[in-house]
């Protein structure tokens, strides 16, 4: 009988005996259970509260033999097909999301932004209609509030599919990050979708794998450390061990839970709770709903909504104020309260730009559709805005900057160095093969002191096409390894490692900059104990190595003199960015092996000296074809590119002389900074601590050793001096450190790329952490973006995307509030103050709001980027607003001055043909009506109707040029035209159909004429209009010509 369920027991001893064939297996596992379970501490008993079911696991609590036993699985033998089959049915191992609360949302859709004051326009409205309204409520009151309802739901709607949209797409974008697992199934190691594991599964980890399911650990290197803070909130690194050390599982440490980290170390666990059921999953479904997040952008516009909506209502207010106390009194019957509700509420739908919360939500859903397809996830919208902004660039070297595609390519002995390729060539030319014996002691570090493994499913493959779990280097000589076969000089991999075990590891990391391994014979009549295999970085290596290894195999003391020669090689091949390592090794005679874990750590650390130096070994890593040219785009953009990596100086700094990242002769170093440190800071704060445009390039490396002893002053002269940077040899804890000083000097928004476990602390420090889709679980983890296919020349396409995000909704907000806060406003204060009638009505501002204008803003959405918008310098995220004085001077002292005198001069020159002068219609109160220059009531009605329906569609018209005034920056419309070229937005002319479409059947629906009293107007003041459209297009086209020509005048440094 299977026990699938974390929280299962021991199943009935009598009826598992009475099982066939299988009674001493199960007799013994029962009896050991019973007895064990005697000294456990009480458990509540699982239940259907989450609480209660954490609770109530003991998985930690027995012994890995117990839990190989209770989940009936073997060590090394994992589960058979058939079993997993069976445990499959149970479902994937998957968590749900937390369930969604949709009357919050819907809350929201209904009340949420600008629609908050459109209710309070429908109730004055309906208020206006009845009781207020009375005896004689006016059908054209009751139809705007109609209208208004109209927009509250439509609104509601557009807010819905949108969001909808946006958690659609996020969804499928987090879909295509296919996280895999190691398990050990019908005695193979497999590598399958994480989301197949099934309780019982052996699962192996590595430094860097996200923990797939619940684990209880039954094997640990002693360097084993999770990062829980997923889980706990808490960054410290966790141990793991093999024993309990709580009886609390959330506390103890020998379980490995679910979507936790391995940062270091390897460890072995058998899955006891997978999906739903393990711990994590059990949190999620206790926890409810995450909370809502604005992005930055969202905060910014609700911030302008609040600010716009605050001056809505009170010229709202002042209009009504007015009235009651002057207008009322003053002028009887100028008014009816009812009117002057419904033409007050005009102050409402003027200011309300409803284009613009829509556009928000729609332009980052677009813009993350557009990364999607360039293989780009964005985790979090708030990242597409936060890339505009970026102004350094932190990019880790292996695997990031270079194709992570290491080949071992030179061998250096003491007395003999040569090209892997040959290696065949110079053994069977030589006379005496033993000369070459040196190899045999180079091919069992290779292949012995090696973490990576193949993937058993490809096994059959040819060497060079099999999957390897691994890191690049550790992949490069495992591949070099296995292919190495010399019968002469016994050299044979299937022979090595039948004659070899494992004993003891101790896996690279980041601070030691070396991996160990101790190995002891299977054949116990070998006259060797073992052997202590170590590889690591020959600046490091050396000072622990007193002999060396020629090639025949024999060994000389290691001196000064080999010690130069050796060094010098390093610096050869570092310099022609090969990565360089040592291997080394050490008997173990006489050293006793059979210590527990830690105490095995420390004898190892304690026989870290007196080393054999075997040889060094070159590895080559490609840069990316992609990388220079990314680069080179990246520095245009005014983005300074620094390289951060482990690496040795002279390898770090030949790669980033070959991929644009360096590109002085002279390089300066830590001296450099100190001699200009030594004087006072030129910097006055730290938001000034940045290179000027007219200084000169300067180029610096920095070891880690050199990151650390930096002074604040110090770090003012590296980040307010130099765009190139180089810093190798740096440990995790540097790469944070560098990240975070950076930050806090120049206003820099800083963004980090990586792909390794050491990566992880800079990608979550930095403001931008990307993350390559063929790198570590915690690096993919600590990202905000994913390049799925390790494609660098997305950066720059993601910096731009940012950007345009940015831009396009500044064009937003500069091409709607010209017409609504300015154009209609000023039709409400002619009517209030200066006595006219309204010239723009209530209905015409609320449905010139909500379909014209949103129609026409949406179009800027699509806009591709401005010839220069790469050219231009990052974005200040402190300073550089969505709105500023320059985008309201652009609305308020040029546009809006252009656009609301066209409207107001095409009301005039209708009335003027009705043969009603400028002063028969100003300042006329409540002289306006029966009798009126010898007109019936009946007539100037109809007057008023006309008149502004002309003002409606000048209006309509005059944002044509408006809209393609706002399209460009500086570049001349000329030159980027929507219709074709790099520019082509064809949703712009679609647009501007659509809104002439609904000016003309909003003039001529009859049913909108009976309510809302639109009328036709005659053919003249339809074409008159685009006169004005034109001449507006014109003026800024001049405008952006002062720009480009005169770029240091005053009109370019008031420009939007």
């Amino acid at each position: 009988m299977e026990l699938e369920d974390a929280n299962s027991k021991a199943s009935n001893p009598g009826k598992d005996s009475a099982t066939p064939g299988y009674g001493i297996q199960i007799g013994y596992r029962t009896l050991s259970v019973r007895v064990d379970e005697k000294d456990l501490p009480a458990k509540p008993k699982a239940g259907g509260d989450p609480a209660d079911a954490i609770a109530s696991i003991d998985v930690h609590l027995i012994s890995p033999e117990e839990v190989y036993t209770r989940y009936s699985t073997h060590p090394t033998h994992g589960l058979d097909n058939a079993a997993v089959q069976r445990k499959l049915k149970v479902g994937k191992n998957t968590i749900s999301p937390p369930p969604t609360q949709y009357w919050k949302k819907a809350l929201n859709y209904i009340f949420g932004g600008f629609n908050f004051l459109m209710w309070v326009a429908f109730i004055l409205t309906i208020l206006s209609y009845m009781p207020l309204g009375e005896p004689a409520p006016q059908i054209f009151v009751l139809g705007v509030a109609i209208l208004l309802l109209l927009v509250i739901i439509v609104s509601a709607t557009f807010y819905a599919i949108v969001d909808f949209n946006a958690s659609r797409i996020m969804k499928s974008i987090r879909s295509l990050i296919a996280e895999d697992a190691s398990v050990i199934r019908d005695g193979k190691e497999l590598l399958i979708p994480a989301t197949e594991i099934v309780v019982g599964d052996v699962v192996l980890l590595g430094a860097g794998d996200r923990v797939p399911a619940d684990l209880r650990i039954v094997q640990a290197s002693s360097d084993l450390r999770f990062d829980r803070s997923l889980l706990t909130g808490e960054s410290d690194m966790i141990p793991g061990v093999l024993t309990s050390t709580s009886n609390n599982a959330l506390e103890t440490r020998n379980l490995a839970l679910n979507s936790t980290f391995v940062t270091q170390g390897t460890c072995t666990g058998i899955t006891f709770a997978t999906g739903d059921r393990s711990i994590m999953g059990r949190l999620v479904a206790m926890s409810g709903e995450k909370k809502f997040k604005l992005t930055t952008i969202q905060k910014e516009v609700w911030f302008f909504t609040k600010i716009i909506s605050g001056l809505a209502l009170f010229f709202f207010l002042l209009s009504l104020l007015l009235y009651g106390v002057w207008l009322r009194t003053t002028y009887p019957g100028f008014d009816t309260t009812s009117t002057a509700i419904v033409n007050s509420i005009g102050c409402l739908t003027a200011f309300v730009p409803q284009g613009l919360p829509i556009c928000v939500a729609l332009s980052l859903t677009v813009i993350a559709r557009r990364m999607a397809k360039r293989s780009v996830l964005v985790k979090n919208l708030a990242t597409i805005e936060t890339l505009g902004c970026m102004s350094v660039l932190c990019s880790d070297k292996t695997g990031t900057l270079t194709a992570g595609r290491m080949m071992l390519e030179d061998i250096a002995f003491l007395d003999n160095h040569f090209l892997v390729r040959d290696i065949h060539e110079k053994v069977s030319q030589a006379s005496e093969p033993a000369g070459y014996a040196g190899l045999k002691f180079l091919h069992q570090i290779a292949r012995l002191c090696n973490a990576a493994k193949f993937d058993a499913a490809t096994l059959h493959k040819p060497i060079e096409e099999r999957n390897v779990k691994g890191d690049p280097t550790d992949t490069a000589l495992l591949r070099f390894s296995e292919a190495l076969s010399v019968p002469s000089l016994e050299i044979d991999t299937p022979q090595l490692l039948e004659s070899w075990t494992k004993h003891f590891d101790i896996p690279f990391n980041s601070r030691n900059k070396w991996a160990l391994t101790a190995v002891v014979p299977n054949d116990e009549k070998q006259e060797d104990s073992g052997w202590m295999l170590v590889k690591g970085g020959p600046d490091v290596l050396f000072n622990s190595c007193n002999s060396v290894l020629q090639c025949d195999g024999t060994t000389v003391p290691f001196g000064p003199n080999e010690r130069q020669r050796m060094s010098a090689i390093q610096n050869e091949w570092s310099s022609e960015g090969k990565r360089v390592l040592a291997l080394c090794r050490k008997s173990l005679d006489g050293v006793e092996l059979g210590l527990p874990a830690n105490a095995m750590e420390e004898l190892m650390y304690s026989e870290m000296r007196d080393l054999t130096l075997v040889s060094l070994v070159a590895l080559r890593d490609p840069p990316r074809e992609d990388v220079p040219v990314a680069i080179e785009t990246i520095r245009q953009a005014g983005v300074r590119v620094f390289m951060v990596t482990g690496d040795f100086k002279l390898t770090a700094v030949a790669i980033a002389s070959q991929v644009g990242i360096i590109t002085q002769e002279k390089i300066d170093t830590i001296e450099n900074v100190r001699a200009v440190a030594s004087a006072n800071s030129p910097f006055k704060s730290r938001y000034d601590v940045k290179p000027s445009e007219d200084d000169p390039i300067k180029s610096l490396v920095l070891t880690g050793d050199d990151v650390s002893t930096l002074s604040p002053l110090d770090w003012d002269i590296v980040a307010g001096i130099y765009s190139e940077i180089v810093f190798a040899r740096t440990t995790p804890d540097q790469k944070m450190k560098i990240v975070e000083e950076i930050k806090y000097r120049g206003d820099n928004t800083v963004a980090v790329t990586g792909d390794g476990v050491n990566d992880a602390p800079a990608l979550k420090a930095a403001d931008i952490g990307v993350a390559m889709g063929s790198g570590s679980d915690v690096a993919k983890e600590a990202a905000a973006l994913i390049l799925l296919k390790n494609d660098f020349a997305s950066i720059p396409v993601a910096i731009e995307m940012g950007r345009l995000v940015f831009d396009n909704l500044k064009k937003v907000t500069l091409y709607l509030l010209p017409a609504g806060s300015y154009t209609e406003f000023m039709a409400v204060v002619t009517n209030v103050i200066f006595g006219m009638q309204l010239p723009m009505t209530t209905y015409q501002q609320v449905c010139f709001c909500i379909t014209n204008d949103v129609v026409m803003s949406i179009s800027l959405m699509y806009e591709k980027a401005e010839a220069d918008l790469m050219t231009r310098k990052p974005r200040n995220a402190r300073t550089d607003r969505l709105t500023d004085w320059r985008l309201f001077a652009q609305v308020y002292l040029f546009m809006g001055l252009m656009i609301w005198p066209c409207c107001m001069g095409m009301w005039f020159l209708y009335m003027q043909q009705q043969n009603l002068t400028f002063y028969d219609v100003l300042l006329v109160y409540n002289n306006w009506g029966e009798g009126w220059q010898g007109y019936h009531a009946d007539q100037l009605t109809e007057f008023v109707a006309v008149g502004s329906c002309v003002y409606y569609v000048t209006l309509v018209i005059c944002q044509y040029g408006d809209l393609l005034s706002v399209r460009n920056r500086r570049v001349s419309t000329l030159h980027s035209n929507p219709f074709w070229g790099p520019r082509r937005n064809l949703v712009i002319p679609f647009s501007m159909v659509a809104t002439a479409a609904i000016a003309v059947i909003n003039l001529y629906g009859p049913g909108l004429q009976q309510v809302f009293l639109m009328r036709p107007i005659p053919g003249m003041y339809w074409g008159i209009p685009f006169s004005f459209a034109a001449a507006i297009l014109i003026m800024d086209e001049l405008r952006k010509l002062i720009v480009r020509t005169y770029p240091k005048s005053f009109i370019a440094w008031a420009a939007w």
